[in-house]
């Protein structure tokens, strides 16, 4: 098995979104999942708070009314997550999901989101534990 590859997210949106994010997190999930996403967790703000020099808030420069969501997209490998961009681009539902935003505001500021690809280092969880 390849060594696994996640792509992590945080961005802000606004409170009363959050049907609207949770469909469209679904409606990628569709997209995503054929091209070798393992697994997305999309997790909304529950427990975070303002730190007194960095936070959450403060990186996706969140306003009043905004919450912030972590998300990660988990990938068997580096390899299939950059090939899954390039087929996904192509790809007629993609085109499609981008246009139910067209004339209206995405559920999300995607200006402000912050993201990035990681490769991981150790990983635990109830049948393994190591790199």
């Amino acid at each position: 098995m390849a060594n696994p590859y996640v792509q992590g997210f945080i961005v802000p949106v606004p409170e009363g979104n959050k049907e609207a994010y949770r469909k469209a997190a679904i409606g990628m999930w569709e997209i995503m999942k054929d091209y070798g996403a393992r697994r997305v967790i999309e997790a909304w703000q529950d427990d975070v708070s303002h730190g007194k020099q960095t936070d959450f808030f403060r990186s996706v420069k969140a306003e009043d009314g905004e919450i912030v969501v972590f998300s990660f997209i988990e990938w068997e490998s580096r390899e299939v997550c950059d090939g899954a961009h390039d087929k996904m681009m192509q790809d007629q539902r993609m085109k499609d999901f981008e246009q139910t935003f067209e004339g209206q505001q995405p559920p999300f500021d995607g200006k402000r989101m912050v993201y990035g690809g990681f490769r991981p280092v150790v990983e635990m969880n109830r049948e393994r534990v190591g790199a």
